[in-house]
């Protein structure tokens, strides 16, 4: 046996002892928290036989605090590249049986080296992170190993895309990194994101709070709206991940995939003529009217939790990934407010971002009115919409089924911010506000001096909704393109994605814009 085998062998051996990561009473640790190893999420989520594996081999530098004589396997954190359905991937997954997966120098050196080959592979990179946070005895070298991560989020950001799994524990400096990339997911009893943890905000205010409360994946998904998806397991959330996956292209510079049509583009959706009740008071569910119009009826969906006013989501018309952004009038009416304002926008941009297509199907009766509204700066996050639909180059279709007031009605991709093709429904009411308030200002005085003042209101407001509630006034004034029978809906906008597929604009130079965030 000569000395090539020997060395074989003996490399052989490093890395079956590294991939028993922590060792067997982690490994069950782990287990009994319901929660997936490193190395099993990474034969998840990868095709079988891909992942080829970067920097096992790396160790820790830190000689403080007795660390020297500490092992920690991969440094707590498992790099590498392979195929999810077909398609390059880059990821890092930290393992928390391996010293809490903390970060140090070479934890976070890990994680920039696989954020810099995805970029310039192009192609997305997935994070699952599962920590205990920043590795102390290394001291302010765990602080520079988070800042050179977030500095790449940065970079990256518009570029590839970046996906966030939470996994685990994720907090501190660890939340930013996150918080910058284009979703995240979380696992339900599993997870958690803050700042700081119960300990902290007990001892700062005396706040009682548990993990779960504080930064679970049900908080972030309905409060603060930190997440896009609560998963009710690992397993659930790398499948979810997989599925997002296929609605995007790998980088800025490609369109996402297309797919082979296997749904009629010429189907009618004769559902929807009648969806619309007798009273615009009334409440419809707008998922029905999505859910007619895309392909087979498959629609996914980021912050369902959160700001349930307004829906977001890809989808497939014809084959084409399309981002849908949707007035729920189930929901406060359909109105905009901050949330529903901060939600969309940042839907808008990374669709913008990577080259997908955007639908806005319009059902809003204004913006929500209120003190905390006001003091709370919606007219700060509503200009965010305005603008986030003024900078977007992509093909942008625009659907009014019924209500289109005011100022919301311009923020709701009208022809005004660049629209390029807008459609309505017969059903539609294009106005400056609503028939009530819009009679109290015009006919006040009348009102006023009349001898029934509650009649004369009513005969004002159908005076009102009988000459503008209609979309017939904006089509004759070249606002709307074309009054389309709802079960028309379908193949009218795929055939203007269609004939938009091509479109070419640019902005003017400049190193960027100054959003109002």
């Amino acid at each position: 046996m000569g000395i090539a085998d020997d060395k074989i062998r003996e490399l052989r051996k490093k890395q079956i002892k590294i991939q028993k990561m922590g060792g067997d009473a982690q490994v069950e640790k782990q287990h009994q928290l319901g929660k997936l190893t490193a190395r099993e999420r990474i034969r998840m989520f990868f095709d079988k036989g891909t992942f080829r594996e970067i920097d096992m081999l790396v160790r820790h530098r830190s000689t403080d605090f007795g660390m020297e004589t500490k092992e920690i396997p991969s440094d707590g954190i498992i790099t590498g590249h392979g195929n999810v359905n077909g398609r390059h991937v880059f990821a890092y997954f930290q393992d928390f049986t391996a010293r809490g997966g903390s970060l140090g120098q070479m934890h976070a050196h890990k994680v920039c080296k696989i954020m810099d080959l995805a970029i310039k592979a192009g192609v997305p990179v997935v994070g699952f992170n599962d920590s205990g946070g920043a590795r102390i005895q290394e001291g302010v070298d765990a602080l520079y190993g988070y800042g050179s991560i977030f500095f790449r989020n940065s970079r990256a950001s518009g570029v590839i895309p970046q996906i966030s799994a939470i996994m685990g524990p994720c907090a501190g400096g660890a939340v930013y990194s996150p918080a910058m990339t284009d979703w995240v997911f979380m696992v339900k009893n599993t997870s958690y994101m803050y700042i700081t943890g119960p300990s902290v905000v007990k001892a700062v205010n005396g706040e009682e709070t548990s993990h779960e409360e504080l930064g679970g994946a049900m908080t972030h998904n309905m409060k603060s709206g930190c997440a896009h998806f609560a998963c009710e397991d690992d397993a659930t959330a790398i499948m979810e991940i997989k599925k997002l996956l296929e609605y995007l292209p790998s980088n800025n510079l490609e369109d996402p995939p297309q797919l082979e049509p296997t749904d009629d583009p010429k189907r009618l959706c004769h559902n929807l003529d009648k969806i619309i009740p007798d009273s615009n008071r009334l409440a419809y569910d707008m998922m029905d009217v999505i859910k007619s119009i895309v392909d087979h009826g498959e629609f996914f969906e980021p912050h369902h939790y959160f700001a349930q006013n307004i829906i977001i989501g890809l989808a497939r018309l014809n084959g084409r990934t399309v981002g849908i952004i949707a007035n729920q009038p189930k929901v406060l009416a359909g109105c905009l407010d901050i949330n529903a304002s901060d939600k969309a926008s940042r839907f808008i941009r990374f669709c913008d971002s990577f080259n997908i297509p955007l639908i806005s199907i319009v059902d809003v009766p204004g913006y929500l009115p209120g003190t905390d509204q006001e003091w709370g700066g919606v007219i700060r996050h509503g200009a965010k919409l305005l603008w986030s639909y003024s900078e977007c180059t992509v093909p942008k279709l625009t659907l009014i089924t019924r209500k289109c007031y005011g100022g919301a009605y311009i923020a709701m991709s009208s022809s005004h911010l660049g629209a390029d093709m807008v459609f309505a429904w017969p059903t539609a009411e294009i106005a400056v506000m609503g028939a009530e308030g819009a009679v109290n200002i015009i006919y006040r005085n009348e009102i006023a001096e009349a001898e029934n003042p509650t009649e004369m209101r009513k005969k004002k407001m159908a005076e009102y909704e009988e000459l503008l509630y209609n979309p017939y006034i904006a089509a004759s004034r070249g606002y709307i393109d074309a009054v389309i029978r709802p079960c028309d809906t379908r193949f009218r906008l795929i055939d203007a994605l269609e004939i938009m597929s091509s479109k070419s604009e640019a902005l003017p130079p400049k190193k960027h814009g100054n959003i109002p965030v």
